[in-house]
């Protein structure tokens, strides 16, 4: 797309320089409200759907690609969402940016990384839940969807040996549906196709 940097840098939504609010995301957003993030937005219809049904609570979307961003940045551009900010950064790089101050987690349809070698760059790796741990405020909460059940089981069986307790584990989302389900792009477009989405919740203390 023509003018994606552009579109990025002039949106009021972007947060270009996350790194400067590193224990001050308060600032960011001048409330106390907690703060929920979600690592690989994508083109934002999740975090956005979600900012919009809970004005109480503080959202920001995380994607490194800016072909992808710009799709977000563009849904908002005649909105006023005030307790929505975007990140265009790399997921591994988070605790660079959060310290100490993020409620919820949201993997949404993230790379699976299938390769047996390539295991430690999945969000639900031993190496990422070490990463949250310094970003999380006080109980860690992790919820994921995916389509992927190689991932699912990785993840389930990651999160257990971390210490995580899993609740409202399905496999099939669509016939054990959560109230308030907010759907990605490609939760939509999975279930069209009649794709079972899986999904979970971890929490620990």
């Amino acid at each position: 797309m023509k003018n994606k940097e552009e579109i990025i840098k002039s949106s009021n939504y972007i947060i270009l320089n996350p790194y400067d609010f590193y224990g001050k995301w308060d600032c960011v957003f001048k409330n106390d409200n907690p703060i929920n993030i979600e690592i690989g937005m994508g083109k934002g219809d999740f975090i956005i759907g979600m900012a919009k049904q809970n004005p109480n609570i503080n959202y920001v979307g995380i994607e490194m690609y800016d072909s992808v961003i710009v799709r977000a940045v563009q849904k908002l551009e005649n909105e006023d969402i005030k307790n929505l900010r975007l990140i265009r950064m790399d997921a591994k790089e988070v605790e660079k940016v959060f310290n100490k101050e993020v409620d919820t987690i949201y993997l949404n349809f993230s790379d699976p990384w299938p390769k047996k070698r390539h295991s430690k760059r999945r969000l639900t790796s031993h190496e990422f839940l070490l990463k949250y741990d310094k970003i999380f405020k006080g109980e860690k909460k992790i919820f994921q969807k995916t389509d992927n059940i190689d991932l699912f089981s990785f993840s389930i069986e990651s999160l257990s040996t971390y210490g995580y307790m899993l609740k409202n584990v399905t496999m099939d989302l669509y016939n054990n549906m959560i109230v308030g389900n907010i759907a990605t792009e490609y939760e939509k477009r999975f279930n069209k196709q009649g794709v079972k989405i899986c999904r979970l919740e971890a929490y620990k203390d």
